[in-house]
């Protein structure tokens, strides 16, 4: 805050790094807060990888500028005219949009006396710029992100870096850029020696040269305080049971923070908990790898949760790992299209407000939210995210992404059965007889399939049975609304053709279906050539 609040330091540009969970985001949230109400805040810009609106670098400069002109009616109307002179500028470099939208409006504002430089809000806060990537978009990428995805992702940090080094030193601008990431290759080349950043930002490392456990011990008492005034009990916690968790998170900030939200949750016994979570803590002559302790918590409570679900009776013979990991899966980057939380429980056969179920033991990891697109799983951290995506660290409880995607296509052709009429003559006809969700899930059954059937693995048997209860006319008959034929990802033929040879009795059946399907795929594609041509 001292850096901030300091306009004629030498610096205007602060960089902390730190290791996920170190505290980076909730200190540029804390600071956030207090420039907010000394009135000095400019911009606040938190990059989540696994929200597509917030991890591109692109709409990080133009979201900049849309907070500064709230804050300024003469700075908003300056970039509103730059935006009308060059209605491409969001898509050009990230210098160009610094120049066209912050520098050049700000610099006309403050020549023509409209803008007093010393009064003007100045802080502007990014958190997280290791989050920004690049999303995938072929059906190749979908499993993984490649070296080549890595890479663009590297590329757009560094362009974002050089156009704020550009914002405040070769214009000076009164600006001071506050910046966290984890010091991936990026932002860790950048401030090395010889790196652009080296010696124009003032760089804190947190987890080198910050010992965070007095704020780990304030942030525990303070909360474990405020719960024994709850329950009417200040006893309930002790000092020694605060230093075994600071002694066991090793530094990671995040480890108390989820230990609290566990502890926490309403509707159980704090202290009940409490002695839970110290069971879960390695013995002080144990020496913890990074991370180890803060996995040993996400897998008891994944551990709990998944035991208190499937002793549930109605939810006899359900494997809660891979419908969480689907659940998981289907609100990120992985599939080519969103699929809200409850339209997914229709689809995987669970009951009206399943995903609620689903996660009511995960609420300290977990939420669900609902936007403009409806509602989908939400995780508080990132690192809980690494966890579930790397098999290293969660072990038994890792479910690979080719196991998610063959349950998906075995649910969706259940449903394809279920939701069409017995008679698949009488689609499309019938199809708008059935309710608006009805039909939404109907369409996404279709497009999930076509998608995941291509990463699906030991599936043959489910095609073979999906055949002859004549699903592949009810996908036929569907492909007559321009909205399931828009959908599909035609690719999926190249495999049903496998499939085909290899089960020679419905080969045939399959057979027929996939010819008029690449015909009407090249159809669709030679129309779509000639609306470009025209």
């Amino acid at each position: 805050m001292d850096w901030i609040e300091d306009c004629d330091g030498p610096q205007s540009i602060m960089c902390m790094t730190g290791a996920a969970g170190s505290g980076k985001s909730a200190l540029q949230q804390t600071v956030a807060e207090r420039c907010e109400t000394s009135g000095i805040l400019g911009a606040a810009y938190f990059i989540s990888s696994a929200d597509p609106t917030r991890n591109k670098a692109s709409a990080i400069i133009p979201t900049i500028a849309y907070q500064l002109g709230i804050k300024h009616d003469g700075f908003r109307n300056s970039v509103a005219a730059a935006v009308k002179h060059d209605r491409l500028i969001f898509s050009r470099s990230l210098q160009s949009q610094m120049d066209a939208l912050i520098v050049r409006p700000f610099r006309i504002l403050q020549r023509s006396g409209q803008l007093d430089a010393s009064t003007f809000p100045h802080a502007i806060l990014i958190d997280g710029i290791d989050e920004c990537n690049s999303k995938p978009t072929t059906t190749s990428e979908l499993m993984y992100f490649d070296a080549d995805e890595r890479r663009k992702a590297e590329d757009q940090q560094t362009e974002l870096m050089a156009a704020i080094k550009h914002c405040t030193l070769n214009n000076d601008l009164p600006f001071r850029f506050f910046i966290a990431s984890r010091p991936e290759l990026a932002i860790r080349t950048a401030l090395e020696p010889g790196g652009h950043l080296h010696e124009v930002a003032y760089h804190i490392q947190l987890s080198d040269n910050y010992d965070a456990s007095g704020d780990m011990r304030r942030f525990l008492r303070r909360r474990f305080e405020a719960i024994g005034l709850r329950i009417c009990d200040s006893q309930w916690f002790t000092k020694g049971n605060i230093e075994t968790l600071v002694r066991a998170a090793s530094g990671q900030f995040i480890y108390v923070a989820v230990a609290y939200k566990y502890i926490s949750q309403p509707r159980t016994s704090p202290a009940e908990r409490l002695k839970i979570v110290l069971t879960w803590v390695p013995q002080e002559q144990q020496m913890a790898r990074p991370f180890e302790t803060l996995d040993r918590l996400y897998t008891n409570i994944l551990l709990v949760a998944k035991n208190a679900y499937e002793a549930v009776d109605t939810n006899h013979g359900r494997d809660f790992l891979l419908l969480f990991r689907t659940l998981y899966l289907t609100h990120g980057p992985w599939l080519f299209m969103f699929i809200p939380a409850d339209t997914l429980s229709v689809l995987l056969g669970i009951e009206a407000r399943g995903e609620e179920h689903l996660i009511s033991d995960l609420r300290s990891l977990v939420t669900l939210e609902t936007d403009e697109y409806g509602l989908h799983l939400a995780v508080y951290h990132k690192s809980f995210s690494d966890f579930l995506d790397e098999r290293c660290r969660a072990k038994s409880l890792f479910v690979p992404q080719p196991r998610v995607f063959t349950h998906l296509a075995k649910c969706c052709m259940q449903s394809i059965v279920k939701l069409c009429p017995p008679d698949s003559d009488s689609l499309p006809d019938e199809y708008q007889e059935l309710s608006k969700f009805q039909r939404d899930c109907l369409r996404k059954a279709v497009r999930l399939l076509s998608s995941t059937l291509l990463q699906a693995t030991d599936i043959d048997d489910d095609v073979a049975d999906f055949t002859e209860k004549r699903g592949w006319h009810k996908v036929d008959r569907l492909l007559l609304i321009r909205c399931f034929r828009d959908l599909v990802d035609w690719s999926w033929t190249g495999k049903l053709y496998q499939f085909a040879i290899q089960y020679p009795k419905i080969g045939a059946v399959m057979t027929g279906f996939i010819e008029k399907w690449e015909w009407q795929c090249e159809e669709e594609q030679r129309r779509v050539d000639d609306e470009q041509a025209k």
